[in-house]
């Protein structure tokens, strides 16, 4: 049996080839860049995969104004430790403007679509690096590590090339553009197992900290701006950390005592549920939430 050690090497190597054949056959790539773990990795991967050069590409960053303050602020100093060409496409601006109108409940991670698509065309990229793995949800499983996106940004998952042999093919029509995934086989586990061997920086907000929060429809919300309590939801002060971040309008919190990575991991051996599935209301809404949302452009 593969140590764990021999298993990181090789997700390693697969996601650094398929970095590098993304970026010897495009033309304008970014990556997209949400201050999360998995992110994180891909950038870190994207790193090794150029070094000793820098990274040369964008990083892409759709701003909802929900963000966490932790998030946004690691996010800053990432593109500050790496030198990075940050571009940001705010929701806010498309909120005040009109083109977009505010959810009835709140939330903003649905309306990322837009303005995703609206940054991928203003600054012209071709392929759009993302941090998407196929144990996340059913409808990622179905994606390929090249995955076509049409004039509309739409995806069909009756439309995919087959990639065998490590192959991947990049051929699109004019209009259209790709969305690569280059830690599609990894799991939540080997990103937190490489984390922990690559001594990878993360957010706080990934880690046990104390938090008043309350509690909706199964989900522990915390108190912030964006996400506050209706009449009858108390707000307890619990020590608690995040599987995801997103939208801190619709992201939950776990309880939990993991303050560092080797407990995260111990902690994930024990759970039996995805971190989507278990913290994000919007993948809540129906049993093909994902699906639909990836139909419309979403990453």
């Amino acid at each position: 049996m593969a140590s764990k050690t021999d298993v990181l090497d090789a997700l390693e190597a697969e996601s650094i080839h398929i970095i590098r054949e993304v970026l010897a056959e495009f033309e304008r790539p970014g990556l997209l860049f949400s201050g999360g773990k998995d992110s994180v990795v891909v950038l870190h991967l994207l790193a090794k995969a150029v070094a000793p050069a820098r990274v040369p590409i964008p990083v892409v960053h759709v701003d909802t104004g929900h963000n966490f303050d932790e998030v946004i602020a690691f996010r800053d100093a990432t593109v500050e430790r790496y030198g990075l060409n940050l571009v940001v496409g705010s929701m806010q601006d498309y909120i005040d403007d009109g083109r977009l109108r505010e959810n009835a409940d709140g939330t903003r991670n649905r309306l990322q679509t837009r303005v995703l698509l609206d940054t991928i065309e203003e600054h012209r990229f071709d392929v759009v690096f993302g941090g998407a793995r196929r144990d996340e949800d059913k409808a990622r499983a179905k994606e390929r590590i090249l995955s076509l996106r049409d004039e509309f940004g739409g995806w069909d998952p009756r439309n995919q090339r087959p990639e065998v042999w490590s192959l991947y093919n990049g051929r699109h029509a004019a209009g259209w553009h790709v969305r690569a995934f280059p830690i599609s086989n990894w799991t939540e586990r080997d990103i937190w197992a490489y984390i922990a061997r690559e001594r990878i920086q993360l957010p706080p907000i990934y880690f046990a900290h104390d938090r008043e929060v309350f509690e909706r429809e199964g989900m522990i919300r915390a108190v912030t701006p964006v996400s506050q309590p209706n009449e009858g939801e108390q707000v307890l002060t619990r020590t608690v950390r995040y599987r995801t971040v997103g939208d801190a309008s619709c992201t939950g919190a776990v309880l939990s005592e993991a303050r560092t990575v080797p407990e995260v991991l111990d902690e994930l051996a024990l759970s039996t549920l995805t971190e989507r599935g278990a913290t994000r209301a919007d993948d809540r809404i129906s049993a093909a939430a994902m699906e639909d949302r990836k139909k419309e452009g979403y990453f």
